[in-house]
């Protein structure tokens, strides 16, 4: 598939951080895609992935890593009624009606990658608006039935200064097996 994009396409850290949580091999469905920079990430990890976006011309780069779907998902029915997905990823992106369906959508041993806009962005440029911009603990409080595994509010001067929430959260298995291990590769905890 070639090396991964650099710079603004290259996929997030907070992602990369914490996609070892993904079940192997299940399936990824990132809200908001642009031209699928997170769709690759998880498509050369051996994941099928999923996509959905507004703009056509994204859509068109994004089918190159797995199903790839144009849709307004602000003013039109969720393309995936009735799927829950292995990881939901959702980077930059806001729309409050949407973060119940979001959630919903992770499945069973699933997880939750969510990164956006927080409040007092504004300081630092666009988005400016309320509207796009979480309210402090507001990704905790739309997890409310996850195992939340990290969740980071405030500023990020990284990779560009900003004020973030990020949030990574998996839905307990209902079939009893074991969840993926929540501390980061390579990172054995807290000393004993």
């Amino acid at each position: 598939m070639g090396l991964l994009l650099s710079g603004a396409c290259a996929p997030s850290d907070w992602v990369r951080r914490w996609s070892h949580l993904v079940p192997a091999g299940g399936t990824v469905l990132d809200v908001a895609c642009g031209g699928g920079r997170h769709l690759q990430w998880f498509h050369a990890r051996n994941h099928a992935v999923a996509g959905v976006d507004i703009r056509p011309d994204a859509i068109e780069i994004a089918a190159r890593y797995g199903e790839a779907v144009q849709a307004d998902i602000e003013a039109g029915s969720w393309p995936f009624a009735g799927r829950q997905f292995a990881c939901v990823v959702v980077a930059n992106y806001l729309w409050r009606p949407l973060l119940p369906t979001l959630v919903a959508s992770v499945a069973p041993g699933g997880v939750l990658l969510y990164e956006t806009f927080a409040d007092g962005n504004a300081a630092w440029g666009r988005p400016s608006r309320p509207d796009f911009l979480l309210r402090p603990g507001e990704l905790l409080q739309a997890c409310a039935d996850l195992r939340v595994v990290a969740y980071e509010e405030g500023f990020s001067p990284t990779p560009t200064p900003r004020c973030v929430q990020r949030i990574a959260a998996v839905r307990p298995s209902t079939d009893g097996a074991a969840q993926p291990p929540t501390l980061e590769p390579g990172n054995p905890g807290p000393p004993r």
